[in-house]
């Protein structure tokens, strides 16, 4: 049984100041959703939405695509909503931990290869807000 993708809000990357591309997101903000995350899904419905996950505290970060039948990119951040590291193209159910390095409070996840589609680095940041 694969979960529906339900918008919950909407991201934008800010890239040298400016909103470069914005996405439609799920957000992951309880244990149960953090921990299912992608599992068991089919994929996004676009290659311009994903999943947000958001943690009470920023600390080290690492993400495994146990039972995640699809190919992600895992994009870390800050406590500041800066990009501090970004694993792309993860491999469908791999045992691989994929580790955020520094400290990270948000995760998004979106399909594999957005990162490089949209030019996402190191250091550009995310702004988020939730729609009803």
């Amino acid at each position: 049984e694969t979960l529906p993708f339900t918008k919950e809000g909407r991201l934008a990357v800010v890239q040298n100041g400016d909103s470069t591309v914005t996405l439609d997101i799920e957000i992951a903000d309880t244990d149960s959703a953090r921990e299912r995350g992608m599992m068991q899904r089919e994929g996004f419905p676009s290659d311009r939405s994903g999943m947000l996950f958001l943690f009470d505290e920023a600390q080290p970060r690492s993400f495994w695509m146990s039972n995640t039948p699809v190919a992600l990119d895992i994009i870390f951040v800050s406590a500041d909503s800066q990009i501090v590291s970004i694993a792309k193209y993860t491999t469908p159910f791999a045992n691989e931990r994929y580790r955020s390095g520094q400290p990270a409070q948000y995760v998004l996840e979106t399909p594999a290869g957005f990162a490089d589609s949209h030019g996402l680095l190191e250091g550009d940041r995310i702004r988020w807000r939730r729609v009803e």
